[in-house]
């Protein structure tokens, strides 16, 4: 049983870290307002970066410390399924032109994996845990 509390705490991190570093791209690589054009090219409304990048922030933190984790998870679906739409035109292969569609689906995924199998061990607070 300690096993498995370990391999989602494995999960869990790997999650977290995967939103933190997404969203210090957008930041520090591609810019805000660089970002912004993308996602405006892509038919996303102007602007809407910028609570993309709020959340994936604050979930990738929070599924990162297991601080409502899995809630997290479950709310930032919305943006992986935006970005396997976007990327959908591409192909199956992440690595193409452009990057497919492969790790977007494998992330929806793994987030509904954590969501329903926990936080694991060494959460901050874990469903069932005292508020």
């Amino acid at each position: 049983m300690m096993q498995t509390a370990y391999a989602f705490t494995l999960l869990r991190v790997a999650l977290g870290l995967m939103w933190l570093s997404h969203a210090l791209l957008k930041i520090l690589v591609f810019t805000l307002p660089g970002a912004d054009q993308f996602f405006v090219a892509h038919g996303f409304p102007a602007h809407s970066v910028y609570p993309v990048v709020a959340a994936e922030l604050a979930g990738g933190l929070m599924i990162l410390l297991g601080f409502h984790g899995r809630a997290a998870s479950l709310a930032l679906l919305p943006v992986l399924i935006g970005a396997a739409g976007v990327h959908l035109p591409n192909g199956w292969v992440f690595s193409a032109a452009g990057g497919g569609w492969e790790y977007p689906l494998f992330l929806i995924v793994a987030s509904l994996a954590h969501a329903l199998g926990g936080d694991g061990a060494f959460a901050l607070r874990r469903v069932g845990a005292p508020a």
